[in-house]
């Protein structure tokens, strides 16, 4: 797992599995994956999976033709509302994309370390 910077502001980890690498042969097997782990956690309450990819085809946006599918699986770890401020980082999202012979998972870096950690754990469990 990769920490980076997208677009010089948003701190983001990154995962490429090689299509070899995993047990699973789609972005909708991964998110259901990814939701099984969601569900078995009783801090984290799965919201929906977004579909990235026909939304942007629908609108006629612009999409990598490397890029052959792409959702998000969007979730909330919200155990506490300490301040207002709290609910603009909220909620969470993991994204899959396919590629020819890879899929990359990636998250946006949480304010709260215990969310990366569990962000980081449910991804690498992905992994054969």
């Amino acid at each position: 797992m990769k920490q980076k910077i997208f677009k010089e502001k948003y701190h983001i980890f990154e995962i490429e599995f090689n299509k070899e690498e995993l047990s699973y042969s789609s972005v909708d097997e991964i998110i259901a994956a990814i939701k099984k782990k969601i569900d078995e956690n009783e801090i984290i309450a799965y919201i929906s999976t977004f579909n990235q990819y026909d939304h942007t085809v629908r609108i006629k946006g612009e999409i990598n033709p490397a890029i052959k599918e792409a959702k998000n699986i969007i979730f909330c770890f919200g155990k506490e509302i300490p301040t207002p401020e709290v609910l603009a980082v909220r909620p969470r999202a993991i994204g899959v994309v396919e590629l020819e012979n890879s899929f990359i998972v990636n998250f946006l870096e949480a304010p709260n370390e215990q969310a990366n950690i569990a962000m980081e754990n449910i991804v690498k469990s992905l992994k054969k």
